[in-house]
């Protein structure tokens, strides 16, 4: 019975200041971090990912962190299942444990669960990959609208990856992507206390821009070139990367793709917080309130 365990979860827009509080967080109640960023997750995306550093995860285990190849397949619905499994052992040794990040599916698989969608096999994957690459996304999309027109209607069909999944399912299974898609929210046998962190917009921007210009001096430029050959993996989908390979065919300068960095991440941080304030269970703070935080865990 788990009754008496509280899991923490701190989640936020990207650039808030998620990763100082939750090592201090850490460090209080003597626990490890559960990382919930959905491509901090690979192991080749350390400067993109703004990925925590080595002398962090010195000071505080990390887990889920550098744990995948690129090609590796993964999901919300694998993290459910590892982190609860995770959840059971450490629950064993605290009354408390902490999961961090900003991947808002991630965050929700574990919290409230995720619908019971199967796994893809290996063969249907490369399938739809192939009929992506050869078909284009608008012959896939007429697709899904013959096969699943109620998932059509709400899906975002300017992005592969969800008309890819959905058309996945509906072949493997012979159903519907829509009849496993249920959205019944799971009972947890353990307290959960959500802290969102948030700053002024202005003051957001500014970190997320200087950021950027940050991760362009550690390298990510190099990270970039390095990933350039598998940039159609899924992983590198991804706000930094995508701005740097359009740079690298000639689309824009450096300079542009830059800029085009800063205002997606911006944009990103954006529906961060729309997804967030949904959700009434979040208690709001500024990352300075490092002491206000830790007495709304305790009490």
């Amino acid at each position: 019975m788990l009754s008496d365990k509280t899991l923490i979860v701190i989640t936020g827009p990207t650039a808030v200041g998620k990763t100082r509080l939750s090592q201090d967080i850490a460090k209080h109640f003597d626990i490890p971090i559960i990382n919930a960023d959905s491509r901090q997750i690979y192991k080749e995306l350390n400067i993109g990912t703004a990925c925590p550093t080595p002398e962090e995860m010195q000071e505080v285990k990390h887990y889920f962190v550098g744990m995948l190849g690129l090609e590796d397949y993964y999901s919300a619905s694998l993290f459910e299942q590892q982190v609860l499994e995770l959840l059971e052992k450490l629950f064993r040794d605290s009354d408390y444990a902490l999961m961090v990040g900003g991947s808002m599916m991630y965050i929700d698989a574990v919290c409230d669960g995720i619908d019971d969608i199967p796994t893809i096999d290996n063969e249907t994957r490369q399938a739809m990959k192939q009929r992506l690459e050869e078909e284009g996304l608008e012959k896939l999309c007429e697709e899904l609208l013959r096969l699943d027109p109620e998932y059509y209607k709400i899906v975002d069909r300017q992005n592969p990856k969800r008309v890819v999944h959905a058309l996945e399912i509906c072949t493997m299974t012979g159903r519907t992507y829509t009849s496993y898609r249920k959205r019944e929210k799971k009972k947890r046998p353990f307290r959960i206390v959500k802290i969102g962190l948030n700053r002024e917009r202005e003051e957001l921007y500014n970190r997320i821009n200087a950021r950027v210009d940050q991760m362009m001096k550690q390298g990510l430029l190099k990270e970039a070139s390095d990933m350039y050959p598998r940039r159609d993996l899924n992983a590198l989908n991804t706000v930094g990367y995508k701005e740097l390979f359009d740079f690298f065919d000639g689309r824009w300068s450096l300079e542009e793709a830059v800029e085009r960095i800063k205002g997606n991440t911006r944009r990103y941080a954006r529906k961060q917080l729309t997804w967030y304030k949904k959700d009434p269970q979040i208690k709001w703070f500024h990352p300075d309130q490092k002491d206000d935080i830790i007495n709304y865990i305790i009490q």
